[in-house]
């Protein structure tokens, strides 16, 4: 059955390159998650949508049936002459990294991982920063003292989200514990919801008031043991503000949307390079999202502190750590 649907996927990518002439043509391969996580893969949906909407070209999506489809649908496109090939997520590293060896005159991107080759673009993004900001307001808004992280695949990637986080609730104060729990370790583990919404559930009903997810798909299990009991949660990589408006404490998102965009539009103009593309604070790559539904949620002092220790990472006065010492 596997064989037959990439038969059906790759006779339609034939005749796609068949009829865009004129037009880019742009590939964007998620990761096994797909589109609809509210997350990572619908941030990189946006920026490309964006940018298909505005040069008019067509898009393909793909998302592998298994992580062993990868290194075949990037091959596939890469034969077809796309103009540029995007991997959504780390694990198109090392499959990325041994096509775009094979294909030199193919432009590729790559999200969230680095790959030292001319034609790629590696797209990576400081989320410890937008964690430890994230940090600092809910150690400013807990009630109990008690914060919760969870993570989904256990990689280093991840972990930068926890570390980052957990520097900025001690910034603020040092009285405040860290709960840590992870899905798994393996890209299953990004697609779980049940098993993030078991976690979770341990989580508050143990004294935890506030909960960090960053698990992709799995931190809608995560969202829906808030909303069962009526706790905090902070949504990451996309805006998820109004997922569950007066639970949501805020959305820290990465770059992905722009980043993505960028990346086609120096294909557009003709100007791209490989490289790494490192978002941070400072590029505008990280933020922290206050909007309508979540305003309420936090005071003018939180706001002010949150702004503060912003300024003085933007600054260098505040090195946010990434890596366990």
């Amino acid at each position: 059955m596997r064989i037959r649907i990439l038969v059906v996927l790759f006779t339609a990518l034939f005749a796609v390159a068949g009829t865009a002439t004129a037009a880019l043509k742009v590939g964007l391969i998620y990761d096994v998650t797909g589109r609809g996580d509210l997350s990572f893969c619908d941030a990189a949906y946006a920026g490309a949508k964006k940018a298909e909407n505005e040069w008019g070209f067509k898009l393909t999506e793909v998302t592998p049936s298994q992580s062993t489809d990868t290194e075949l649908t990037l091959r596939r496109l890469a034969k077809l002459k796309y103009d540029l090939i995007i991997g959504v997520g780390f694990l198109f590293q090392e499959p990325m990294k041994r096509v775009a060896a094979d294909f030199p005159d193919v432009k590729f991107a790559l999200i969230d991982a680095i790959i030292e080759q001319p034609n790629v673009a590696s797209l990576t993004y400081r989320a410890h920063e937008g964690t430890y900001l994230a940090g600092v307001m809910a150690a400013l808004k807990t009630e109990t003292k008690q914060i919760g992280f969870i993570g989904g695949m256990k990689v280093p990637l991840v972990e930068a989200f926890e570390i980052g986080f957990h520097a900025g609730m001690k910034a603020a104060n040092p009285a405040v514990e860290l709960v840590t729990d992870y899905v798994g370790v393996t890209p299953q583990a990004f697609n779980d919801p049940a098993k993030a919404k078991e976690l979770a559930l341990a989580q508050y009903n143990s004294g935890v008031d506030i909960i960090l997810a960053a698990a992709g798909a799995s931190g809608l299990g995560v969202l829906e043991a808030a909303k069962a009991k009526k706790k905090l949660i902070i949504w990451v990589d996309s805006n998820g503000n109004n997922l569950a408006p007066g639970l949501v404490l805020t959305s820290v998102i990465k770059g992905v949307e722009m980043s993505v965009y960028e990346t086609i539009k120096s294909v557009q103009e003709g100007s791209f390079s490989g490289g790494l593309k490192d978002y941070g604070l400072k590029k505008g790559g990280v933020e922290y999202i206050v909007d309508d539904v979540n305003r309420e949620l936090l005071s003018d002092e939180i706001l002010k502190q949150v702004e503060a220790f912003k300024s003085k990472i933007i600054a260098g006065d505040v090195v946010v750590p990434h890596e366990r010492q």
